[in-house]
């Protein structure tokens, strides 16, 4: 695997370079330092200096004294274009809470091709919009064998997009370096198969840095289960992000991940309850090690605090709005 991500320690000043196939982003904690690497490299090889990042892979990007935004409004405008929504009516949520999506065998078959690229221009979306996350997940799902019904829960995605084209993440600069997971799960929530449906974020103060949503890859037989595997894949995550911030000399030790079910957290300390899981993949089982060894602590967090909430299940407009907040989703006046 080419590395793609450099860091350069000089005395107390860090200087970090990203490539991307002929794309560099750069930026250090001493200004000297970047003027120093952009001589550098303008001197050995043909380059141009596009100045401060305002753009990069779709994503727009705007460098304030207090924080830094990241959006992509005009990606969303243009699939505004593209899939013919500008004159369609907005909706307020991505997903309404009283849809069960699944086969619909009986609803008439749709194009594959349009259904595919809408999906794929949503999936691209999700890089700055984790509020479409879950939506865009579930029609995921039916893209071998798309029904009316999933174009239409696709469409309802857009036009929830249609009213809020220029939100994006907040990345406010005086937040502070505590790592914190938030774990969730919906047990048996697809209707198809009965599979659970884990939700995961992770904040680094009140900076939302990571999130996912997505199918567990097991039949889990209660609701501890399948918030118990959750909080394994979490934890993984938490992990590696422990791992990149002690390359930057940011150390971290007894991480918290939040979770709303007492009984996984019990199983995680107590060997009883953890003797009688062995039929959970022992992959997932790793998290207790790691709650011995104290790199992280699984704590109970109350359901209407639960930010990873938003990634598992429909919410209602009130719910829903008050998590985008908390996730740092504003629009940016």
């Amino acid at each position: 695997m080419d590395r793609t991500l450099f860091r350069i320690q000089d005395g107390e000043s860090i200087l970090l370079v990203q490539i991307y196939v002929d794309d560099i982003i750069f930026g250090s904690t001493n200004k000297e330092l970047c003027d120093k690497f952009s001589n550098l490299m303008q001197g050995k090889f043909e380059m141009s200096m596009m100045g401060e990042l305002t753009f990069f892979l779709g994503l727009q990007v705007k460098q304030l004294k207090d924080g830094t935004f990241i959006s992509q409004t005009k990606y969303t405008r243009d699939l505004m274009k593209k899939f013919g929504m500008e004159e369609k009516s907005s909706v307020k949520i991505p997903m309404n809470t009283s849809v069960k999506m699944d086969m619909d065998a009986d609803c008439k078959a749709i194009d594959q091709t349009r259904y595919r690229a809408l999906i794929g221009s949503l999936l691209y979306l999700i890089a700055s919009r984790p509020d479409i996350t879950f939506a865009v997940g579930v029609c995921a799902r039916f893209q071998s064998a798309p029904k009316d019904s999933h174009m239409t829960a696709a469409k309802r995605i857009l036009r929830y997009l249609k009213g809020c084209q220029e939100v994006g993440l907040w990345y406010p600069k005086e937040s502070g370096f505590k790592l914190i997971g938030y774990s969730d799960s919906d047990y048996a929530g697809y209707r198809v198969d009965r599979k659970s449906t884990s939700g995961t974020c992770q904040m680094l103060g009140n900076r939302l840095v990571s999130w996912f949503s997505k199918n567990q890859n097991s039949i889990a037989t209660s609701t501890a289960e399948a918030e118990y595997i959750d909080a394994g894949n979490c934890c993984a995550q938490v992990l590696w992000m422990r791992q990149q911030l002690r390359d930057n000399k940011i150390k971290e030790k007894e991480i918290p991940i939040m979770c709303d079910n007492t009984s996984a957290i019990a199983i995680t300390q107590n060997p009883v309850l953890h003797s009688r899981t062995k039929h959970i993949d022992v992959r997932y089982h790793f998290i207790r090690d790691h709650v011995e060894k104290k790199d992280i602590i699984l704590e109970y967090i109350s359901t209407d605090k639960q930010l990873a909430d938003i990634f598992t299940k429909p919410l209602c407009e009130s719910r829903f709005e008050e998590l985008k907040h908390e996730l740092g989703l504003i629009e940016l006046s």
